[in-house]
């Protein structure tokens, strides 16, 4: 079967406009704004990517915002760091789902 995701494929990411090249446009101009500095630095948002990243579990986005946040200066403590936080809030909400089985057990023992 091979690997379902290749590395190749975040370098040719620019090749989705084939399928309709006005609406990877307004995609990519979006996307590139968004990570513009702003409010937050560009290294915040490369951290913020990195942990939803995790969160989303996308290999490609993983990769990308690894890089990302080393060249804008983020450490392996700092990244490691934001995955963590992304594993917190994720972790969080599936426990938080734990409160809907109790909701049900207790409507079931009644």
């Amino acid at each position: 079967m091979g690997d379902y995701y290749k590395t190749e494929h975040l370098a040719d990411f620019g090749k989705i406009s084939e399928g309709n090249e006005e609406l990877a446009q307004k995609f990519f101009s979006y996307y590139n704004s968004v990570f513009e500095d702003g409010a937050l630095s560009v290294r915040e948002k490369a951290l913020i990517a990195l942990a939803v990243s995790h969160a989303v579990q996308c290999p490609y986005c993983i990769d990308a915002y690894t890089k990302e946040s080393l060249r804008q200066g983020a450490d392996l403590e700092q990244m490691t760091e934001a995955v963590h936080v992304s594993t917190a809030i994720r972790g969080g909400a599936s426990l938080v789902h734990g409160l809907q089985m109790l909701e049900q057990v207790k409507k079931s023992s009644m």
